[in-house]
């Protein structure tokens, strides 16, 4: 299986942390950004000395910016994508972890609801079990991308969060590394996530993400827990779906009683369907004949952890995985797009008026949700999966 870099170190990032406006202005010269932010820093209460201290070694760096721009990884269908993320070893060392930190585990069910495979699956794909944190030196990435003016009202606020694990000595500017978009840790927290759900779980007087999987995963359930993970209930399960569903009503946007879709003839492919009055979507990755999966309310808070689709979609599953579900049936579905014909997509779709977001290549929920309008129009089998002919339509 090929060698693929960890979620981390190519995330399309999302921070649990809440954003704001831009809290400086972007772009210029690098050090006349440092000081305006010099400046904001000493004004939100930060003294001379500790903002000279925090910022002494800052430098711009371009590897982040790189880095932020070449995310071509999730231009993969969820097929090929998942497949190149969950192998046999991965999988192997997963459980292996489960069991070796079993009383780790015991306790985050108990205290935060969420489940064990959930965290495994953030732990493998984010850091390889901690074995690849990232070797960005956080303040210079979290500074270089708050300059660059593609998403500095993201990043601005985590760069105070890192000045404010400074002041407490949780934090070197120096020499504190991660993931390029400025994540930290074994499950790669921004400083603001850190702040707000960390967790000294091991009671040795600090939240140490880096070394320590008790406060690591403590930390990932509690922030977890915090974006609105409800405790006891499933996320994400595999299903049968008829051939005649009305596939309208499949995707994110659309919501049915888990009751009711059981009347329209869906079923597990393993266990049994989560209680029947919870509100639920049946997810086609690719379409009506690729996998089928059935998303609880627990697997919207993924997208408070990661923007990307496939992603989601690939950690919610292998959580599953390693909880005893069964490899998905992945079916026979049409070819996926290249990443210039979804940009043509793309493109087709905005000139009807649909909202894509950035025309990118890749497949995301806006797209998917175009797509799927535009099926509906057309006459065509709305399962949100773009094919040739849907293309030629347009």
């Amino acid at each position: 299986m090929p060698k693929i870099p960890t979620a981390a170190a190519m995330a399309i990032i999302l921070s649990a942390a809440p954003t704001y406006a831009q809290l400086v202005k972007c772009g210029g010269g690098f050090n006349s950004f440092t000081a305006a932010m010099k400046a904001e820093a000493i004004n939100r209460g930060h003294s001379q000395s500790t903002v000279d201290a925090f910022f002494a070694s800052v430098r711009h760096d371009p590897a982040t910016i790189k880095a932020d721009r070449a995310q071509g990884i999730f231009q993969r269908p969820f097929i090929d994508f998942s497949r190149r993320l969950i192998s046999s070893d991965r999988m192997a060392r997963g459980k292996s972890m489960m069991k070796k930190y079993a009383s780790v585990f015991d306790r985050m069910e108990q205290t935060y609801g969420v489940s064990r495979g959930v965290l495994t699956a953030f732990w493998a794909f984010e850091t390889d079990y901690g074995a690849v944190q990232g070797d960005f030196n956080t303040l210079n990435s979290l500074m270089s991308l708050s300059h660059d003016c593609r998403r500095p009202e993201l990043f601005q606020p985590q760069v105070f969060a890192a000045l404010e694990l400074f002041e407490r000595g949780n934090f070197n500017p120096r020499t504190s590394k991660g993931a390029w978009a400025g994540e930290i840790g074994m499950v790669q927290m921004l400083p603001g996530d850190i702040i707000e759900a960390g967790v000294d779980a091991d009671g040795n007087g600090t939240v140490d993400l880096r070394t320590s999987p008790a406060d690591a995963l403590l930390s990932g359930a509690n922030m977890l827990r915090r974006l609105g993970w409800r405790a006891g209930e499933p996320w994400l399960q595999e299903v049968t779906v008829p051939k005649d569903l009305d596939w309208s009503k499949t995707g994110l946007n659309s919501r049915l009683s888990v009751a009711e879709w059981a009347g329209l003839g869906v079923s597990p492919r393993h266990g049994s369907l989560g209680p029947s009055d919870l509100q639920a979507s049946i997810l086609l990755p690719q379409g009506r004949k690729g996998p089928a999966f059935i998303a609880y309310p627990n697997f919207n808070v993924y997208f408070e952890w990661n923007k990307s689709f496939v992603y989601v979609t690939t950690a919610a599953y292998f959580a599953t995985r390693l909880e005893g579900a069964p490899v998905y049936n992945a079916g026979n579905p049409d070819p996926a797009f290249t990443g210039q014909q979804m940009k043509a997509l793309q493109k087709k779709l905005q000139a009807r008026g649909h909202d894509v977001g950035k025309v990118d290549g890749i497949l995301g929920a806006m797209t998917r949700a175009a797509v799927q309008k535009e099926q509906v129009r057309l006459g065509l089998p709305a399962d949100a999966w773009p094919t040739a002919k849907l293309l030629n339509a347009l």
